[in-house]
């Protein structure tokens, strides 16, 4: 499983959530957090052919590699931060998020607007999203502590429901 979060901050709450669902899922899945958002270049599609740049490549074949792709995302005025849309922009030329699966969180303050827009982004590049994969979590900052444990019993609810509802697509494929 490969976990992108797409804040670039070292100690975000999308990380913390990262890290939650981490140990939430030890016994279940293998989660590689790919920590190199902001090493991305900024998408050109004049490089975007052979030879790629080398953390492209990197992005492309971590992405190939997983059963699956966790986005934890926060909302950067009202979209999607630019970091994460940089990487996702780097695969539309690609196939390597079609059939592939996938669960989104936003977690921010309020979300909708970029959760709407990661929704749409994930479709169109034909990643499988299940309806129980999609979570919003609203006013995260005080759902989450800095040890990363989920202090909200809603929002925990809602993570256990988006595991168990990703790995049964995990485990169909």
């Amino acid at each position: 499983m490969l976990a992108i979060c797409g804040s670039t901050r070292e100690n975000s709450i999308n990380l913390q959530l990262i890290y939650a669902i981490e140990k939430l899922t030890e016994a279940i899945w293998n989660i590689e957090i790919y920590g190199e958002l902001a090493l991305l270049p900024h998408f050109n599609p004049d490089l975007d052919k052979e030879p790629f740049p080398e953390k492209v490549q990197d992005l492309r074949n971590k992405i190939k590699n997983a059963d699956g792709v966790l986005i934890c995302t926060p909302e950067y005025v009202f979209s999607l931060p630019g970091s994460l849309k940089n990487a996702i922009e780097w695969t539309v030329s690609t196939t390597l998020f079609s059939k592939k699966p996938a669960a989104i969180i936003t977690a921010s303050g309020l979300g909708e607007k970029a959760h709407e827009s990661l929704q749409l982004i994930m479709r169109t590049i034909e990643a499988e999203i299940p309806a129980g994969s999609q979570l919003l979590i609203q006013g995260a900052r005080n759902k989450v502590n800095n040890s990363g444990e989920i202090t909200d019993e809603m929002t925990l609810a809602g993570i256990k429901e988006l595991i168990r509802s990703f790995t049964a697509t995990l485990s169909t494929d």
